[in-house]
């Protein structure tokens, strides 16, 4: 066992500072003290309002706009802000970086945090990029729940080289909000991302585009008559859009070699149905209903 390893049960650590205090933030506080994996919890927001209603919710024992204070003594600090503020956020924390930190993350995109991120951290802090595959499309401090991470995936991505006992102490950090956890390197990440979340959700902000592009009486009968499908695709649209601009801009690259790929993918659908290619189609619908149902096993509908 490492020398940093914790007893079962026992706090893995003392003073957690969570950075942004939204949906995944206010989560991981609540899930920190609920859990027992934090003495104390505090957070930084630049938001005053979001500040207050934190402290209003007792989710942390302090919340501050002021960053130096809430990094003051920590020795993890998770990073819940959208993927767009990292190098802004990493060149304000880096004085207040307390050696033998582990300094982790919450962002969808991971390649983006070990180059915003990682040239701000001091020698002697530990970088250990994560990305909790959870979430609603709810925002806010009053939007958390300790549970939320509860059967979901954690995915990390330690730059080479990473420190075994930082590794080792946020995995069990997850371990114990209930997730499982995958260690894979971020640019696999970030692929693996673009066609499991990051299309979908700009599918989603499409279709819902379009249809708020109808004329009126149509829009009006869109929305009344919404069928099950479209309701998913309005739940997921309806997430955070500043978080998902910077989740697009930060991966571009995979997001946009695997539209090209969807893109081909839905001419050839749509060539089959102008042709009347029946077979064609239920061969597709029949293989991508298996998807569904590997999802369903794997416990993660």
């Amino acid at each position: 066992m490492s020398d940093t390893a914790t007893s079962p049960g026992a706090p893995l650590f003392d003073r957690v500072a969570i950075v942004g205090i939204g949906l995944i933030g206010s989560s991981l506080a609540r899930a920190l003290s609920h859990y027992g994996v934090a003495r104390h919890v505090v957070c930084a927001d630049r938001s005053a309002a979001h500040c207050a209603k934190a402290m209003e919710l007792g989710i942390v024992e302090r919340a501050t706009t002021n960053l130096g204070e809430a990094l003051d003594s920590a020795d993890l600090v998770i990073l819940a802000t959208p993927v767009g503020s990292f190098a802004e956020v990493g060149e304000l924390i880096g004085p207040h970086l307390r050696p033998g930190a582990i300094v982790t993350d919450v962002g969808s995109v991971k390649q983006a945090v070990l180059r915003d991120i990682g040239p701000h951290i001091p020698d002697g802090v530990h970088l250990i990029p994560g990305h909790p595959v959870a979430g609603t499309e709810h925002s806010g401090p009053e939007a958390g729940f300790a549970t939320l991470f509860d059967g979901r995936w954690c995915i990390l991505t330690p730059p080479p080289g990473a420190h075994k006992d930082a590794v080792e102490k946020v995995t069990e950090l997850w371990r114990r909000l209930g997730s499982t956890v995958e260690i894979m390197d971020a640019n696999h990440h970030d692929r693996v991302l673009a066609i499991t979340s990051h299309l979908p959700h700009l599918i989603a902000y499409t279709i819902v585009g379009t249809a708020s592009d109808l004329e009126d009486d149509t829009k009006s009968e869109v929305i009344k008559f919404s069928a099950g499908g479209f309701r998913d695709f309005t739940r997921i649209a309806a997430s955070d859009p500043v978080m998902w601009r910077d989740v697009f801009l930060n991966n571009r690259e995979a997001v946009l070699e695997i539209l090209q790929r969807f893109t081909e993918d839905l001419t050839a659908l749509q060539r089959a149905i102008r042709w009347g290619e029946g077979d064609q189609l239920q061969d597709h619908f029949t293989k991508t209903r298996a998807i569904r149902r590997g999802i369903i096993d794997a416990k993660q509908a």
